[in-house]
């Protein structure tokens, strides 16, 4: 009896070390998915459930082609206009790693380029301010690899470069902005719309703008803000929108939540703000030093 009791105590001692080694592995695995995720995933939200949520991971592919339609597909891109731009941006050029994966990638400096449903979903909301060969201003602020600001700019000039239009790159880092600039010479395209001074890549704090190239049509924010920064506000055009996501102020801890804000300014300038999707983005901070 004392030898059956034993062994049965022995039998379930295992059980509940491998219960609990099983269950602290799931936790780590947890934990490594999520700090490899920080970068920009969107989740639905009470105030506006988004479809990137549940499509975006089905959106990678193995070409650019394949990546774009594959955004087109699951209507993460929704516009002709989107799609043609992001369609004539070779992702391979700005995030060498994986560049087709419709996720965040590295590209040095403790940086990041978003995903690239991340990129459509601000493209998407911002084309209304941006119509094409109409002088329209960007400034992309965390330009990062500078693959965006090519987006927006065909958006604005056209696939060809030579429509009227304006777009400028700012990041605090001076390593990233001749990152970017190198990149966009890497297609005919971009050359030409460096060249041509539709596209300029500056080094500053981008919580500030860039007062010199505004006002803005569209503004569009890469990294996530501690708030709603009045002064990128004042460089919006009337009207126009900026698209930025933004640290709640209620949940600021280490995986505080976060959400994009749709700044909307109207022709007699009053200024509409609009909660949308919750995501993860890595913050604007000051730049190393």
């Amino acid at each position: 009896m004392k030898i059956l009791i034993k062994s049965t105590l022995i039998v379930l001692a295992s059980a509940a070390t491998a219960l609990f080694l099983g269950i602290y592995l799931v936790q780590i695995d947890s934990i490594s998915i999520l700090l490899n995720t920080l970068s920009n995933q969107p989740h639905a939200t009470g105030d506006n459930p988004s479809k990137s949520a549940t499509m975006a991971w089905r959106s990678s592919g193995r070409t650019n082609a394949e990546l774009i339609s594959n955004l087109y597909k699951s209507q993460l891109i929704t516009s002709d206009r989107v799609r043609a731009s992001m369609s004539s941006v070779d992702r391979a050029h700005y995030a060498p790693a994986a560049p087709y994966e419709d996720s965040p990638q590295s590209i040095g400096f403790s940086a990041t380029i978003s995903a690239p449903h991340m990129h459509a979903s601000a493209a998407e909301s911002l084309l209304p301010f941006m119509p094409e060969n109409k002088g329209a201003k960007v400034l992309d602020v965390g330009s990062g690899s500078g693959y965006l600001t090519h987006v927006l700019a065909n958006l604005v000039c056209g696939a060809d470069g030579k429509g009227d239009g304006k777009v400028v790159g700012i990041d605090h880092i001076a390593g990233l902005t001749e990152m970017a600039t190198r990149n966009m010479k890497k297609s005919e395209e971009g050359k030409r719309l460096l060249d041509s001074g539709k596209v300029e890549f500056v080094t500053g704090d981008g919580r500030k703008g860039y007062v010199e190239g505004g006002p803005y049509d569209a503004i569009h924010v890469g990294a996530a803000a501690s708030e709603l920064h009045p002064v990128l506000i004042d460089q919006l055009r009337s009207p126009g929108r900026m698209f930025i996501p933004v640290e709640d102020e209620e949940d600021r801890g280490m995986f505080g939540a976060q959400y994009i804000w749709v700044v909307d300014k109207d022709e007699k300038g009053e200024v509409k703000r609009r909660r949308d999707m919750g995501v993860r983005y890595v913050m604007l901070k000051d730049a190393p030093k």
